[in-house]
């Protein structure tokens, strides 16, 4: 089954023509150095309107059916950060552990990752994930952090993706091991 990933950036600024996107082409270079699944991609770039995040967010799960969903943007604390407003209310489950681990991820870097009020939810059978802004953020989240050997020393939030998509009737998602391992219990890979 080919896996269909929806992308969104969300940003005032970039939706207008003020500056460039960097989130979207971030994103999609991570993706092709870290699957080795074949996937498609639907991008849309779009202002910090909740409504209009909303329906972005539904569009891209319930009709053009996409599996995964990844935005980027607009998840401070800003009265315009409504990213995570918007992915709360088109959920049907929270997913808590991916905000946590996002923010761990960050704190390693900057004190004000506390600040950040990324989210992790379900929507039917798809898993909406709200990432950072900046391209060097939005690899070590997705990735994790890593020594000068190689060695994790913090784990990225996609090695927990595969696993969840397949737990909500997902396709099955493989990786690059060398970008990011996915993490499967030993019952799931044996059927133990």
């Amino acid at each position: 089954m080919n896996i269909k990933i929806g992308l969104v950036s969300v940003s005032d600024r970039a939706s207008s023509g003020t500056y460039q996107d960097r989130g979207l082409p971030a994103l999609q270079e991570w993706l092709q150095r870290a699957l080795s699944t074949p996937f498609s991609l639907e991008t849309r770039l779009i202002p910090d309107e909740q409504p209009l995040i909303e329906s972005t967010l539904k569009e891209l799960v319930d009709r053009c059916g996409c599996h995964l969903v990844l935005t980027t943007g607009g998840t401070g604390p800003a009265l315009r950060d409504v990213t995570p407003d918007a992915t709360i209310a088109v959920a049907d489950r929270l997913m808590p552990g991916f905000g946590e681990q996002m923010r761990q991820i960050s704190l390693r870097f900057v004190p004000t990752a506390i600040l950040s009020r990324q989210v992790g939810v379900i929507r039917k059978q798809a898993l909406i994930l709200n990432l950072p802004g900046q391209p060097k953020a939005i690899a070590e989240t997705l990735q994790g952090l890593q020594d000068a050997a190689g060695a994790t020393i913090v784990p990225g939030i996609f090695a927990a993706v595969p696993y969840c998509l397949e737990l909500i009737g997902g396709p099955s998602i493989q990786t690059v091991d060398t970008v990011v391992k996915a993490y499967r219990p030993k019952s799931a890979t044996t059927g133990a």
